[in-house]
């Protein structure tokens, strides 16, 4: 399929009463967006499939719903730093950020390397995405350790005052799916928020409150992904 199709295609979906639905609803704010929802966009990337140089230039032009379906059409173990560095900053909601961390940015052999570089990055999407990575790596990667998601702990600790709301957000899901990885890092985790309770802060008191209040459910659903190192 070409440009032209893909575009004609975007084109012919847009509803732009979806555009102020998102941002009402959603807190979903963008430039050049036409208003197409995500199922739509899963719908045409499945038909597509893997096309990199069509993602490339579906980024290209700038539409937001076409940077949002190159996150679907691009190959995650080809990204380069210097891609996920660029798309990174262009970030402007929570949804487009998402959407290049969960499925995309966490199957790159880069992500761990970026979550923990744009942890302390001043920029609100940019330092969303560090935590985005965090909480959704644990699903990407089921063969990894215990070791790789302990070294995020210290992190979470560290930026849990920013008061920032997509930043507080995402700092609370990473400790919260980090948790429910396995027994092990939910008792670690339960530890964590109370040292972050302990910081006698606002937003890291709502932090850690929502992260011990869903540890203590009964129903909390606890995976049992490897608890020590695997090795090829």
């Amino acid at each position: 399929m070409q440009l032209s199709q893909v575009m004609k295609r975007l084109e012919d979906l847009a509803e732009p009463e979806k555009i102020l639905f998102k941002q009402k609803k959603f807190g979903i704010t963008a430039n050049n967006a036409l208003g197409i929802y995500q199922k739509d966009l899963k719908l045409i990337a499945k038909e597509i499939g893997r096309n990199n140089k069509l993602a490339l230039e579906l980024y290209s032009t700038g539409v937001y719903e076409a940077r949002l379906l190159c996150s679907r059409l691009y190959d995650p173990a080809l990204i380069t730093k210097s891609q996920m560095n660029q798309w990174t900053a262009d970030f402007e909601n929570w949804e487009i950020c998402d959407s290049f961390c969960m499925g995309f940015y966490t199957n790159s052999r880069y992500a761990i390397e970026k979550a923990l570089q744009w942890s302390s990055n001043k920029n609100e999407f940019t330092k969303r995405a560090a935590f985005a990575i965090m909480a959704a790596y644990g699903f990407a990667d089921k063969k990894a350790s215990n070791d790789v998601f302990e070294q995020f702990f210290p992190i979470i600790e560290r930026e849990a005052c920013d008061e920032r709301l997509y930043v507080k957000k995402a700092v609370n899901w990473a400790l919260r799916n980090i948790g429910k990885r396995n027994i092990d890092l939910k008792q670690q985790a339960i530890a964590v928020a109370e040292k972050i309770l302990k910081l006698d802060n606002k937003t890291a008191t709502w932090i850690a409150k929502d992260a011990l209040r869903e540890f203590s459910k009964p129903t909390l659903n606890v995976l049992d992904y490897p608890r020590s190192i695997y090795r090829l």
